[in-house]
């Protein structure tokens, strides 16, 4: 019997480990800048077509390379990073595996050219599927230009899998801009189709952060900074006030790499406790320095998991130094130490520094503002419960959760989490549809009711529905959005006096391509340059006041859509449904509830809302009778 086992070619071995390290257009735009990086260039120029489906080319003025290891760059394994297995308990530079261009090789053309300072001449070097098809001499500026052509041409399966030029695009400029936030004394550039999207000069992290989310940035960044003998942090932090509903603006860091952790972010959510409300998330981006033996990056092929030697102390160190900053900047209410305690010391003394503000704005007050000797012999103790926090910084809270605690480490909002409502049930729309389910309901003429602002119950001849009022509000929002793109007419609320709104590249990128279609529903937006819109006009019926947020919360729905492969219009719809719907915690009167029902079931599909989930539940008054026994 012939043997079954043989060592695969080479081309095949590229093309399943391009399986892991080249997901989509965006593993390939980490891979090229932070070659790049690792380089020492300071000026990057990353160019896109179709959201790098054509073309994905990142030019850098970096060391450059030789003609020897311009060719050899392309093997697997072969790397400048690391010579020895101790070397990967030191890595301080972003690439180390030597795997990024062999993998990109073997599912792409690739065109490579990179000069020396100290050569007179370049070298340009064709791949494709893994094979040299060109390698020459030429003329070329110091640094390297690698051109990333047709990406999966030879994988069809893969590039089938790819979503919308929208959703593609998106990950790309969320790759660019964790790396130009990691690497603010370089100069960072966007184009896709021949247009720059994002021009960013070297400066401090706080400049580059105002130029990644806009100029609005600027008044919402408290900074962090606490340097202890295991590690050093710095950034900054959002203001509570403007926390916004879903992810976006966070980052985390270490040692300057972009990494992915539920449970720092849980640490993060712990020392914003009670500032925050329910289901918003603060802006931060965070830069934790530790020494590389105290870590293990070498865990997932995309390098975005780390994990530490004791997770439990990184947890605490984060969640003070942020309540500190915090508290520095008069950003928590003042805590009476005699009164509330919580958090333990070194000495095992409980206290908490929630809630706190800063020695220093303690003392201040205390001498600046004639209190009384028994109030300031109470400040001077506080002064002092502050210092042994910082004191017993070193030593884990008895409160500090481990990762394998956290049931949720992300601490994500659940679906139907409290959102202002922005839109009333107020609206004639329905009332004109095909009732095609209506004498399902109130069959007995009863009135609904609410449980726990939560839920409807209406009778029905057989029983009861249980209707969950977020999810049908979504459903009769989201059909009557539809409708209104379809050509049904809509009115708009025209505003007294224009707002104007600066957003950043990513989300004016979004709108820009969205606005037609979002002024159908009423909205009247302009667009002003420079990533400035005007809105001259919201839909009639909004309850809303504030554009910018209304802005905000459609554009976060919308993103969050890309990757469902919806159409573009049946994202909107369903971005504005779920922007606009009443909340779970509202109350409602019965005549608002009665007409929730009556526009839910004249919907085409009742039954579902726009993300799924089920708009009401039936109870039979038989089942219901066999539960009693």
């Amino acid at each position: 019997m012939a043997d079954l086992i043989q060592l695969l070619p080479d081309a095949i071995a590229n093309q399943i480990a391009a399986g892991e390290v080249v997901q989509r257009p965006s593993s390939v735009v980490k891979e090229l800048l932070e070659n790049a990086i690792d380089a020492g260039a300071d000026t990057i120029q990353l160019v896109v077509k179709d959201a790098g489906k054509t073309l994905i080319q990142v030019v850098d003025n970096g060391c450059g390379m030789s003609e020897t290891d311009a060719r050899i760059s392309f093997e697997r394994h072969a790397t400048s990073k690391i010579r020895s297995s101790e070397d990967l308990f030191c890595i301080r530079t972003m690439g180390f595996r030597g795997e990024a261009l062999a993998s990109i090789a073997a599912i792409a053309q690739v065109e490579l050219k990179t000069r020396r300072q100290t050569d007179d001449m370049g070298t340009r070097l064709l791949m494709e599927a893994s094979q040299v098809k060109k390698q020459e001499p030429c003329q070329a500026a110091q640094g390297t230009s690698i051109a990333v052509k047709n990406l999966f041409f030879n994988v069809p399966a893969r590039r089938n899998f790819l979503k919308s030029n929208s959703a593609e695009m998106r990950h790309i400029t969320e790759e660019f801009q964790r790396i130009a936030l990691a690497n603010a004394d370089v100069h960072f550039s966007l184009y896709h189709q021949d247009e720059e999207l994002m021009h960013l000069p070297p400066g401090n992290l706080r400049q580059r952060i105002i130029n990644v989310f806009g100029t609005n940035a600027n008044k919402k960044l408290v900074p962090v900074s606490e340097e202890t003998d295991i590690l050093t942090i710095n950034g900054f932090v959002g203001k509570p006030e403007f926390a916004r509903k879903t992810r976006g603006e966070q980052y985390f860091f270490v040692n300057n790499r972009f990494i992915k952790s539920g449970y720092l972010n849980h640490a993060i959510g712990n020392a914003f406790e009670e500032l925050l409300q329910d289901g918003t998330f603060p802006l931060y981006v965070l830069f934790l320095n530790i020494d590389p033996k105290h870590i293990d990056i070498n865990v997932h092929p995309t390098k975005q998991e780390v994990k530490f030697d004791d997770e439990r102390l990184v947890y605490n160190y984060l969640r003070v130094a942020v309540r500190h900053a915090l508290g520095q900047h008069s950003i928590m209410p003042t805590l009476d130490f005699d009164q509330e305690q919580g958090l333990y010391d070194s000495s095992g003394t409980s206290f908490n520094p929630d809630r706190q503000q800063s020695s220093r704005t303690i003392s201040e007050q205390s001498q600046g503002q004639g209190i009384s000797n028994s109030d300031t012999t109470r400040h001077q103790r506080n002064i002092k419960n502050w210092e042994k926090l910082y004191e017993g910084l070193g030593d884990v809270p008895k409160d500090i959760p481990s990762q394998s605690d956290l049931q949720t480490p992300d601490w994500e909002p659940a679906l139907g989490s409290d959102e202002p409502n922005t839109l009333t049930l107020e609206s004639d729309w329905a009332d004109d549809q095909p009732g095609q389910h209506k004498d399902q309901v109130n069959a007995t003429g009863k009135a609904p009711y609410q449980i726990h602002a939560t839920y409807i119950v209406s009778h029905i001849k057989s029983g009861f529905l249980l209707i969950d009022q977020q999810a049908a509000h979504e459903r009769v929002l989201y059909e009557r959005y539809l409708h209104m793109m379809d050509g049904q007419a809509s009115s708009t609320q025209q505003q007294l006096f224009p707002q104007t709104i600066h957003l950043s590249a990513m989300d004016s990128d979004i709108l820009r391509a969205i606005r037609e279609d979002i002024n159908k529903l009423g909205f009247e937006i302009e667009e002003f340059g420079n990533q400035t819109f005007i809105v001259n006009g919201v839909p009639a019926g909004l309850n809303s006041t504030n554009e910018k947020e209304l802005i905000d919360h459609l554009l976060e729905q919308y993103k969050s859509g890309l990757d469902l492969d919806l159409g573009m219009r049946e994202n909107i719809a369903r971005s504005m449904a779920r922007a606009g719907a009443i909340k779970r915690g509202q109350i409602l009167q019965v005549t608002e509830m009665q007409k929730l029902i009556d526009t839910l079931f004249a919907c085409a599909t009742p039954f579902k809302s726009p993300s799924g989930r089920n708009t009401f539940i039936t109870f039979e008054l038989d089942t219901l009778s066999k539960q009693f026994g």
